[in-house]
């Protein structure tokens, strides 16, 4: 993988977003905390993972400004952990992982993900903005700045 010796960070934008978000752990927090959870114990119900792992996850997406970590009790000192924009705007990638997932994941999923106020099936599907064609339905190649 090519590194930007000045940034020392992978050139690739996939490889630089996988810095942030590229395990299996900060995917389902994020997932969770797309879902309304914001409270460590929250997280740890939702997902049965080790306090210790989960502390390690919710730091390192607070210090890549994913998550915002904000105290709502003094005495013991408690603290919730918010989306950020960026980590709002990484939900629509969740929900295209999720399509994916239901397409080619095996038996049928436990969950469908539902418009909240109808309450009708969506159906993620990701596309080129300018001309509204779906990714992958056309050949993409990579070209340098």
């Amino acid at each position: 993988m090519t590194k930007d010796p000045a940034q020392s960070q992978p050139t690739c934008p996939i490889a630089r977003a996988l810095t942030h978000v590229g395990d299996a752990w900060s995917l389902l927090i994020l997932r969770d905390a797309g879902l309304g959870l914001t409270r460590f114990e929250q997280f740890r119900q939702s997902l049965g993972i080790a306090p210790n792992i989960l502390s390690r996850r919710l730091a390192a997406l607070t210090e890549a400004g994913l998550l915002e970590r904000r105290a709502y009790s003094e005495h013991p000192p408690r603290f919730e952990y918010l989306l950020t924009e960026m980590g709002r705007d990484f939900g629509p990638v969740l929900h295209a992982i999720g399509a994916w997932g239901r397409r080619h994941g095996g038996p049928a999923p436990l969950s469908v993900p539902v418009d909240a106020e109808t309450g009708v099936p969506v159906e993620p599907v990701v596309v080129d903005g300018p001309t509204g064609r779906p990714i992958g339905s056309f050949p993409i190649r990579l070209r340098q700045p």
